[in-house]
């Protein structure tokens, strides 16, 4: 399967990209609006995992060609990129693409960060707004750490919560997350729960704030 991640240079898209490509035999695709930038990421991820003895199939691309070549497409850019970002490739994506996105709207003061989602409800619900028809959304990886994910020393024990409309794509998408070495994916319905969801990230982020031992912290459910 080959994986893109769309904005692969950014924190969550390091993240995401160095542990897929760490723990699974897929395929990454690292996007980035200028192609050299994704060259020069792939080169420093190669290297990373080159130094854990670990040979994966890394390539970078302007986003457009990532999402063409890709199975599974991860929108990993901030919340007010990613309108922007679906119109910028949705002419590379069709009914056999699946759409990822774990972005959530924020806003931050003094007291910390507050759930803020756009109009349409979250930031999930704008993708699959935005995105082609044909095109299953699945809303996956909001409350995971990026810097936990980016360090590949850090044994990971975290849930993923996933919503979608599309059951196969949602199966897809948690088995794939599930080859991630600590990682367990949850099903939290469709996408009408997917704000739910998304107000996870700032209340972690607050709690990662206020406690400096729990810099990395992510959730779990038992």
């Amino acid at each position: 399967m080959r994986i893109a991640l769309i904005g692969g240079t950014g924190d969550i898209g390091q993240g995401l990209s160095l542990r897929f490509a760490h723990d699974t035999d897929h395929e990454v695709l690292i996007g980035s609006r200028d192609p050299e930038k994704a060259r020069d990421a792939v080169e420093t991820y190669e290297e990373e995992l080159s130094e854990r003895g670990v040979e994966a199939s890394v390539k970078g691309f302007a986003n457009e060609m990532a999402a063409d070549r890709a199975d599974v497409v991860v929108l990993s850019v901030p919340p007010y990129h990613v309108a922007d970002t679906v119109e910028s490739i949705e002419g590379r994506l069709d009914s056999e693409t699946i759409l990822v996105t774990p972005a959530v709207g924020m806003q931050g003061d003094e007291d910390g960060l507050h759930y803020h989602p756009p109009g349409t409800g979250s930031v999930t619900e704008l993708v699959a707004e935005r995105a082609p028809d044909e095109v299953p959304v699945v809303g996956a990886f909001h409350n995971l750490a990026a810097d936990a994910l980016s360090n590949l020393d850090n044994d990971l024990e975290l849930d993923t919560l996933l919503v979608a409309d599309d059951d196969d794509a949602k199966e897809t998408v948690r088995n794939l997350a599930n080859e991630i070495e600590g990682l367990r994916a949850l099903d939290v319905g469709p996408l009408a729960n997917s704000a739910e969801v998304e107000s996870v990230t700032p209340l972690v982020i607050n709690i990662a704030k206020y406690n400096e031992d729990l810099h990395d912290v992510g959730v779990t459910f038992h």
